[in-house]
């Protein structure tokens, strides 16, 4: 998935969680934003430096995440 590529972890930017690439802003962030019912264009207008594609590549590295946990079999 070309979204994902927005994603980035380095262990010197914020002890190396998933940022969006170029910002400190991690995809925990941007999840937890708007999980609390805030939308996509308060998002926007809150940290200008995000783009859609950015929110869309949160949203993917999440899934792609669940994905591989559901993966692997419980203990």
């Amino acid at each position: 998935m070309e979204l994902l590529a927005r994603i980035s972890s380095d262990p010197e930017v914020r002890f190396g969680k998933p940022c969006v690439r170029g910002t400190r802003i991690t995809v925990g962030e941007v999840l937890g934003y708007l999980a609390t019912g805030k939308s996509e264009a308060d998002l926007l207008v809150d940290f200008p430096q995000l783009t859609h594609d950015d929110v869309l590549a949160c949203f993917g590295f999440a899934a792609e995440r669940e994905r591989r946990l559901q993966a692997i079999p419980a203990a």
